[in-house]
């Protein structure tokens, strides 16, 4: 984008937006210290489902994004989601302005301007309904060629890890014990929370392993849960929730690198299991609880179809997919666990049974002369305790 330029429509001072500068490259950062009111300054290419969710969890009073929320690539719902929520939605204002919009100014946006101390230090253009329709339309057109482009990906990982996905070969010994049992894999993800609330009955009663992914591991406390284990490269996932006692598997990159191993072992965890793949975390996650014996893989807020893994916005989310097809005949959709485990008797049918036994069961011994006669000396002895209560009012 070029310069910034003062805009030629101003607005009204009580149609302007004023609100707290907080300023990130990382949207997912970002949200960590992102409060009410604030204005959200992002650089987000094709902004994602969970990040839009995570923003509008916050209440911001705008989000500013340098990139473009929309780019055509993939039909993409994170503006939609904004603009549904009544967040205003000012895009692709140039990277300029991650520089220019210092974190704790206070900045007010007038129309499709965003002014700091009186100067406009971006100019982009205001989402509404209309324009997210249509950059969806145009990005409907184009998914074609990311089907390829994912297909390519594909063959791609299933070349450098073949070994890795097709024999286990490299797989991390861990001592966690998951050999016959159920696991849940939890992603920060889609719908997580919802997830995790109808999961609970599942929870209590069979006792799964709990394996926290990233963030994932937070989400699990969040919920009154202890993860079992936690996998990935330590970048979202809280102190207190490392320190908890879970077994650490880093996630390294292939060549050896683990920046999150510094991290973890800062807070003085010495025995954390590192494991270099080209994959993503959720994906180790899966595999491990595959190699280990894991008698069912239950999954909550991972990536399933096609738009969701464009969705992470990595090519290498084609390993996401050869990963499912890996560990298939073991792994289920949290949903789906919940359609078949939760009860559907809630308390008013519960009473409503409760009273038609008691009403079946005066019936039975009605039709007795065993029941009869009980009831006619139940009956006499009412009658004596009404006619004594009778005559205590009537003194």
């Amino acid at each position: 984008m070029g310069p910034v330029r003062k805009s030629l429509r101003r607005v009204p001072a009580t149609d302007q937006t004023v609100g707290r500068i907080r300023v990130d490259p990382r949207t997912k950062d970002l949200t960590k210290r992102l409060r009410p009111g604030d204005i959200a300054v992002i650089n987000h290419v094709d902004l994602d489902r969970v990040s839009a969710e995570a923003l509008v969890a916050c209440q911001p009073s705008a989000v500013i994004n340098a990139a473009t929320s929309s780019s055509g690539r993939y039909p993409n719902v994170g503006p939609g989601i904004l603009v549904d929520a009544g967040i205003p939605l000012l895009d692709a204002v140039g990277e300029d302005v991650m520089s220019r919009a210092q974190e704790g100014q206070t900045g007010r946006l007038e129309g499709v301007d965003l002014v700091i101390d009186g100067d406009v230090v971006a100019t982009g253009t205001l989402m509404d309904a209309e324009t997210v329709e249509t950059a969806m339309d145009a990005a409907r057109e184009g998914l074609a060629e990311q089907i390829v482009a994912f297909a390519a990906n594909t063959m791609g990982y299933l070349e450098k890890e073949r070994d890795l996905l097709l024999n286990g070969i490299g797989l991390p010994s861990i001592r966690t014990d998951l050999d016959g049992k159920p696991v849940l894999i939890v992603v920060r993800g889609y719908h997580y929370k919802e997830d995790l609330a109808i999961l609970k009955s599942f929870i209590r009663d069979f006792k799964p392993v709990l394996i926290g992914v990233d963030g994932g591991a937070d989400a699990l406390v969040e919920a009154g849960h202890r993860p079992d284990l936690i996998v990935g490269d330590m970048d979202s996932v809280s102190d207190a929730t490392l320190r908890g006692g879970a077994e650490i598997v880093v996630h390294a990159y292939r060549d050896g690198r683990a920046p999150g191993l510094s991290r973890v072992e800062e807070l003085g965890i010495t025995d954390a299991v590192v494991f270099p793949a080209t994959g993503t975390s959720e994906d180790i996650a899966m595999l491990i609880a595959d190699d280990s014996g894991a008698e069912l893989i239950v999954a909550v807020g991972t990536h399933a179809t096609l738009v969701e893994f464009l969705d992470k916005g990595r090519a290498g989310m084609a390993s996401t997919f050869l990963t499912r097809l890996r560990v298939g005949s073991k792994l289920v959709d949290a949903k789906g666990v919940s359609q078949l485990y939760r009860s559907s008797i809630g308390w008013p049918a519960l009473m409503l049974l409760v009273v038609a036994g008691l009403v079946a069961l005066l019936v039975a011994l009605l039709s007795t002369p065993a029941g009869r006669a009980f009831f006619e000396a139940v009956g006499a002895r009412w009658d004596t305790f009404y006619s004594w209560l009778e005559g205590l009012f009537s003194d």
